[in-house]
């Protein structure tokens, strides 16, 4: 037996070896579903205070493809690594991937940095998922994409890691810190803004460190041949050509809530789930007159 069947045999995380024996069948609502050839999902960070993973299971409940990307940071290993937090909102997410899987959606799952502890498992198949480092992906008009987290090419992720989990204790601080603050504007009947995204946004480095990014995946995409890069890391979900390069950014589900999708057409274009002015996000309900109406279908283009 190979080293790598010893580890698909007996190192296997539970959850994911779970998918042979749950015989649990998440049900199907009964309101309109959306059908992709492809989904594209990055950074969610399960297992961290910041995750809005009730939203992901609404999502996934209600959109459906042939193949999912998970396109690395699905679970937090560096925040597990420090305390244990995993509700059952988190398991849910879990079960919808999982169901899909069984149902014959074909599952890509893209390593990130924050689960680099799959890595070792990279290139194992099971129960119709598959875990790599990177993979490919060809659009139905033939366009080559190369989906990657892009951690890779985050300088300060490869020199000094030390650095990197300082600055993601500060952006998760920053972003639980945003809940308080924006409970606070809806009290005094404001609507939602982000702090975090603001904050990230204008801060020069910041601003710097992501065209910094962009230019390094865009130019590792070209000189591998590619005609375009899928990617996640750096919480900005975005569309636009660089250098004759198609540049997707899937997002992330702390902030935006974003998913990039291939229609049946084949347009690649990003999803907004809500505008995340959601009853969750409030201590309190919302008045009848300011309920949210049947749940709807995704909301497009960023």
């Amino acid at each position: 037996m190979t080293e790598t069947d010893q580890l698909a045999d007996n190192a296997l995380p539970d959850w994911m070896a779970s998918i042979e024996s749950d015989d649990l069948i998440v049900a199907e609502n009964d309101h309109q579903t959306n059908w992709y050839r492809s989904i594209f999902i990055s950074d969610v960070h399960l297992g961290s205070k910041a995750a809005k993973a009730e939203f992901l299971a609404e999502f996934l409940k209600y959109h459906q493809c042939d193949k999912l990307f998970l396109v690395g940071d699905i679970i937090d290993g560096w925040r597990l690594k420090k305390r244990i937090f995993w509700p059952q909102t988190h398991t849910n997410v879990i079960r919808r991937i999982l169901t899909k899987a069984k149902r014959g959606t074909e599952v890509v799952f893209v390593t990130g940095n924050h689960d680099d502890f799959l890595r070792r498992y990279s290139g194992i198949d099971f129960g119709n998922i598959q875990l790599t480092d990177e993979a490919e992906h060809e659009t139905l008009n033939g366009d080559r994409l190369l989906v990657v987290h892009g951690d890779k090419y985050d300088s300060v992720i490869q020199t000094q890691k030390w650095l990197a989990v300082v600055g993601d204790w500060g952006y998760e601080t920053l972003v639980l810190l945003n809940r308080h603050f924006n409970r606070l504007r809806q009290k005094f009947g404001m609507g939602y803004w982000s702090l975090s995204a603001y904050v990230k946004h204008k801060v020069k480095s910041a601003v710097s460190f992501i065209t910094a990014y962009e230019e390094a995946v865009v130019k590792d995409c070209r000189e591998q041949g590619y005609d375009g890069v899928v990617c996640g890391h750096i919480h900005h979900p975005e569309i636009r050509k660089i250098d004759e390069i198609d540049y997707y950014n899937c997002g992330d589900w702390v902030e935006s809530c974003t998913a990039m999708v291939e229609t049946a057409s084949g347009e690649l274009k990003l999803l907004k789930w809500v505008d995340i002015q959601h009853a969750q996000n409030r201590e309190q309900p919302l008045p009848a007159s300011a309920q949210p109406a049947e749940p709807e279908v995704a909301r497009e283009q960023v």
